[in-house]
Order: structure tokens, then sequence, then C-alpha cells
């Protein structure tokens, strides 16, 4: 829950170090299912702190980036739907990087990411990120035991650099069981409004389900940090781990509510010499 208006938000909360239990929860199955209403009620309480803390970040010059990655169909795409509409798409901004280009596999691995990263006053939201390298790149052969042994050693410092210049990183990694992955694919499969969602890379990787684990547990040891720790979210439940996410994303951003002028609308002007031309518009089809 978010805290009441007018005080301090925020502050550092100590991250859960990944282990084996965090699986074993999203593997016990979901929580009870949340009714929609209150899900919405709490919903709309984040979302007004989402808006104070956009304030906060306009006014401030802070820089926040957001990285999210975890299994597929783990819900990342729909938490950062959530923590997005409600806020300007200048100050949050999504990043979701297509396969890289010739030229891009020709360069420094990180760069075509770090030229996304935040400038002051915006909130950055990775869906997938650097860490492809260690994920599904890994898994499905798209580079070398070498490359990734090379990434998981570096991207500390790179880590470390950014954070150093001012950035608050955040990682979240979201984990969903074997079953409930497995509901959610074939959910795809049958509903004609989803079908996108499902890419061959993701018929192909699903199968890799171990494979997967072990890329994971390797980049945990590597790249969860004490100044970027990556930070589990169980998602078999798509509505609490939203309001999880959301919740936490906002303790961990030192915002404050800015003071805001108080607005009220201006009389309208009135018609005076002007008279509706009548000019004959096309409208659309008033189906409803």
């Amino acid at each position: 829950m978010a805290k009441k208006k007018g005080k301090q938000h925020g502050g550092h909360v100590d991250a859960p170090a990944p282990s084996a239990g965090a699986q074993r929860q999203a593997e016990a199955g979901p929580p009870p299912k949340m009714k929609r209403k209150a899900y919405e009620r709490e919903m709309r309480v984040l979302h007004g702190e989402l808006v104070a803390m956009q304030d906060w970040v306009k006014s401030s010059g802070a820089k926040i980036c957001i990285v999210f990655e975890g299994r597929d169909t783990a819900g990342k795409g729909g938490t950062i739907k959530r923590i997005t509409e409600r806020v300007s798409p200048r100050v949050f901004r999504i990043v979701a990087l297509p396969t890289p280009t010739e030229r891009e596999k020709s360069q420094m691995y990180v760069q075509r990411y770090i030229q996304h990263f935040p400038a002051a006053g915006e909130v950055v939201i990775f869906d997938r990120s650097w860490y492809n390298r260690a994920g599904v790149e890994h898994v499905m052969g798209f580079c070398t035991e070498e490359q990734v042994k090379q990434f998981l050693k570096v991207v500390p410092a790179v880590e470390k650099a950014v954070v150093d210049s001012g950035v608050i990183l955040i990682k979240y990694w979201l984990e969903v069981s074997e079953e409930e992955q497995t509901r959610r694919l074939e959910d795809r499969i049958h509903d004609g409004r989803k079908i996108w969602k499902l890419s061959p890379m993701d018929l192909k990787s699903y199968s890799r389900w171990y494979d997967y684990s072990r890329a994971r547990d390797d980049m945990f040891a590597a790249t969860d940090t004490e100044f970027a720790p990556w930070l589990v979210a169980p998602s078999n439940n798509k509505r609490n781990v939203r309001l999880n996410i959301i919740s936490d994303f906002l303790k961990r951003v030192p915002y404050k509510e800015m003071p805001r002028e108080k607005l009220k609308l201006p009389k309208r002007q009135k018609p005076g010499d002007y008279v509706d031309p009548g000019y004959p518009v096309k409208l659309i089809a008033q189906r409803y």
C-alpha cells in the first residue's frame, strides 16, 4: 500500500535474496484470486502514487531504470502496461528492442541498450534487456559459452557505473510455475486476441524449462549485487504480482509529493459572430 499523501515516500528496502524458495513459492500455485473491485481499488491508489512520483521525477531530474526479466508468460508486459497506463509516455518510456541488426551484432554487446538509458526527468522500463545474453541467447545457442561468461563477468561493473552516475536501477525477475506457464501458452494458442504474443521462439524454448532454470541461477549468482539486486516476484496470480511490483517500486524511489497549483476551468468564450457552416462531414457508422 502507498503512504498517505503529504509525507515523504520511498526509501531503500532490502531485497530478498534469490533462492530456490522463490521458485517453490511460484510453483506452489497462485494465491487466492483477488476480486476485481478490490484489485481496481488498490490499483487506483497506486496509480495516484505513480503520478506523484512522476511529478517528483520531472521536478528533481531523477533518472530511473527498471529492468523486467522472467519466464515466458510470467506477466512482464501486463505489469508494465499497468505501471504506465496513467502516467505520461514522455516521462515513462518503454524499451522493447527487436532482434539486433547485423550492425548491432558487431557492436559492443550492451551498446544498443545504453543509448536508451534515462536522461534527467525520465523513467525507462526495459521489457527484457541486456540480460537476453544470459537467458534466451544462452539457452537457444545464439551466443557462445565464452560470450556468456564474459557478459556475466562484465555486467556488474557496467551496472555499478550506471548506479554511480546517479541512475536508480531496479531489476525484477518474474517467476511463474511450469503448470501456469503451460496454461497461459495454451490460452494464447486458442485466443485470437493473444495469438500475436506467441512467437516461434516461445514454442522452441517451451521444452527447455530446466535449461532456463540453470541460466537464471547462473545469472543470479553473478549479477545479484548489493547495488543492483535481483528482486523476485512470484507471478502465478497476475493481479497480485502487478500490485506487489508497483508497491515495491514505489518504496524503492525516494519521491515526495510536489506542491501543485489548484486548477479551475476558465470560462469559455462566447460564439460572437461564429456561425456553423454546416459542412457535410463524413461521419463514421454509429454502430454502438
